[in-house]
């Protein structure tokens, strides 16, 4: 999936973002701020740096909301999605505002940037892999997110130009073994969930091997996973089902990695699928820096 160049923040609701900040900044201090009796509250600048060469800067919106939220403002010095440079230090925004709530909002606001441009990152360089492969089909997240912290992984991951899947267990059906187990078998788990998802939900049923594949397809299934197969394996049984139901479409997961993303890469693939996108992805270095007051000269005049 390649997303066009639109300004991807206007798909986060403001109310949302408020709401966020203020969870964050009330778990972050619930109580008293001690530290703020140290610095008070006279204007100060600090300055927003990445010391993370060649890192997408994502998570913007939530930054700002943060500090929105504490009477700062914020002044960026790039785009949203933009690629930093090779520099080892490039400063990237500029927080203005009382000295104890620039240092309250701090950890809170770097923790979504760093986060979310890791992803935005590594999502960018995953996606890279698949188009020099001529691969058009989709690679996507998945549901192995940080609770709580959800929106913002699935919105880095949209800004790093892949799939963010579903976004929760209401906005599409996955049958995974579980399901299949305690309902009996894979047709009756898809006639019993689409007769309460209708026709408004795409059902995916999670499948071990390509008769399972077939069972589900012809049980209505929209989206079939082969999950857990060796690349050759996953190849042979992509092709029968595409052949046998050309309008499904056909994802591959489990234990795909950046490394071994090219041997599952298929024409009669349509998604692959990623928990490291999420799992154990590398941040972006960013800091915070309270600019020192200039001291003025002292002018001493001789009488």
């Amino acid at each position: 999936m390649t997303t066009p160049q639109y300004d991807l923040s206007n798909t986060l609701p403001p109310h949302t973002l408020t709401r966020l900040a203020r969870e964050w900044l009330a778990e972050d201090t619930p109580n008293f701020d001690p530290a703020g009796l140290c610095v008070g509250s006279h204007e100060v600048e600090a300055r927003l740096l990445c010391k993370t060469p060649c890192s997408m800067l994502v998570g913007r919106p939530f930054f700002t909301a943060v500090f929105t939220e504490l009477s700062c403002t914020v002044e960026w010095a790039h785009k949203e999605g933009a690629q930093l440079g090779p520099n080892a230090v490039t400063q990237t925004a500029v927080v203005r505002g009382p000295a104890r709530c620039i240092l309250l909002g701090e950890r809170p606001a770097l923790n979504c940037l760093a986060r979310a441009s890791g992803i935005a990152t590594h999502c960018s360089q995953l996606q890279s892999i698949a188009r020099e492969a001529g691969w058009h089909g989709h690679v996507a997240g998945t549901r192995k997110t940080t609770p709580g912290f959800r929106l913002v992984e699935k919105y880095a991951m949209l800004v790093g130009s892949v799939s963010i899947h579903r976004q929760d267990l209401s906005g599409m059906v996955m049958l995974k073994d579980n399901h299949i187990w305690a309902s009996g078998s894979i047709t009756q788990a898809v006639r019993d969930a689409r007769s309460v998802c209708g026709f408004s939900s795409k059902i995916e049923v999670e499948c071990g091997s390509r008769e399972e594949g077939s069972e589900a397809a012809t049980a209505g299934a929209d989206i079939v996973m082969l999950d857990n197969f060796k690349p050759q394996e996953l190849h042979a049984a992509a092709k029968l089902l595409k052949e046998e139901f050309p309008s499904v479409l056909i994802e591959a997961s489990g234990g795909v990695t950046p490394d071994s993303l090219p041997q599952y890469l298929s024409p009669h693939v349509d998604i692959i699928s990623l928990g490291c996108i999420t799992q154990g992805c590398p941040v972006v270095d960013f800091s915070l820096k309270v600019q020192k007051p200039v001291p003025f000269p002292i002018i001493f005049q001789s009488k």
